[in-house]
């Protein structure tokens, strides 16, 4: 005579004290993150924030953004590396927010997985938080959701949210550009997040290449390469700010330099970038060399070496330049605002790559 046997959750797949284990190995990470207004730790239903914090605020305006990092997780699932993947989250998410002169306040994650390894979780988890130490902002809460069925054991995709203040005067964006003021370029760290979907169609589809083959022109594996962290600039920004007049950022992201620059550009004028004021790193190079990509599609959807634009003022230039000198980051100025007789508005990038 058979045995019925009830169905039970760890039979359907989640395993609740998988779970439980992940939220003990990530707890120091999350710990590294915290800031005087933080209340409470991990294991609540909500991440605290001690508002009375903005008490010195005259009109503080909250700033919030959400994103993920795309199909480059892909990247990370295949090469066995899970903490870089959170530095791409961060940056995403509170690279978005400093565009308006916002400080980066906190971070909520989410992290969708087909089965909880604790150490896969935990691996992300320290990678986020390491990210939000760089960015100045508190990790204070997340989510890790068990999906069996609709997500394969290794399969995994992360997403992030996060919140930003900025007092309401000193807000930036297009009001503040004028004809004249300077486009001051920040270099990428490589391919960052966005793309992914056509580098891997083109390197890893296409030209059938492996994720451990060395590429020469690139000094290190593709691997590596591709998982190259993206650059948080939030406290570079944030220092440009306190040292000299800033008028805009733009986060080059999806859609590559010219329409994320586009953004911020005010009616009646127009922003020009001059692609001979720097040379793109050799990975988009290879992209578009192997995939014969057009250079208008490659400049649509990669950032070309260019992550984070700062427009300022031309007498503020040198100060802005030297700050980011001092922060290790490599700026030139790239272009110019002009106007635009016909009140139109935009952005074009003109001329040919530095080699």
């Amino acid at each position: 005579m058979s045995q019925n046997t009830g169905a039970s959750y760890a039979a359907a797949g989640v395993d609740i004290e998988a779970g439980d284990r992940a939220v003990e190995l990530m707890k120091e990470w999350v710990k590294k993150t915290q800031r005087p207004e933080v209340l409470g730790g991990l294991g609540g239903f909500a991440g605290l924030f001690d508002a009375s914090a903005l008490k010195n605020y005259e009109r503080p305006l909250l700033a919030s953004a959400t994103d993920g990092v795309g199909t480059k997780v892909d990247i990370a699932r295949q090469m066995g590396v899970y903490d870089s993947i959170g530095h791409d989250l961060v940056a995403m998410v509170m690279d978005d927010i400093v565009v308006c002169g916002a400080e980066p306040l906190f971070m909520t994650d989410y992290i969708c997985v087909g089965k909880v390894h604790p150490e896969r979780v935990a691996a992300i988890v320290k990678g986020i938080a390491e990210g939000c130490v760089l960015a100045g902002c508190a990790l204070v809460g997340g989510e890790t959701a068990e999906h069996p069925g609709l997500l394969g054991p290794d399969d995994f995709d992360v997403a992030g949210a996060g919140t930003g203040v900025v007092e309401a005067d000193r807000l930036l964006g297009a009001d503040r550009i004028r004809s004249g003021d300077a486009v001051i370029a920040m270099a990428s760290s490589g391919l960052h997040s966005n793309g992914y979907s056509l580098v891997r169609h083109v390197l890893l589809e296409r030209a059938g290449l492996s994720l451990d083959a060395r590429i020469e022109e690139l000094g290190r594996t593709l691997g590596e390469e591709l998982l190259e962290p993206t650059k948080i600039y939030s406290l570079d920004c944030l220092s440009l700010i306190h040292t000299t007049e800033v008028h805009a950022f733009s986060h080059v992201t999806g859609g590559g330099l010219a329409a994320n620059l586009a953004r911020v550009i005010p009616d009646g004028l127009h922003a020009t970038v001059d692609r001979s004021t720097w040379t793109p790193a050799p990975v988009f190079d290879l992209v578009g060399r192997t995939g014969s990509v057009e250079r208008l599609e490659l400049e649509k959807t990669l950032n070309m070496g260019v992550g984070m634009i700062a427009i300022v003022p031309q007498e503020s230039v040198d100060v802005a330049l030297a700050t980011l000198a001092d922060r290790g980051v490599d700026a030139w100025v790239a272009g110019e605002i002009t106007e635009r007789g016909d009140h139109t508005t935009g952005a074009a990038l003109v001329g040919d790559y530095a080699n």
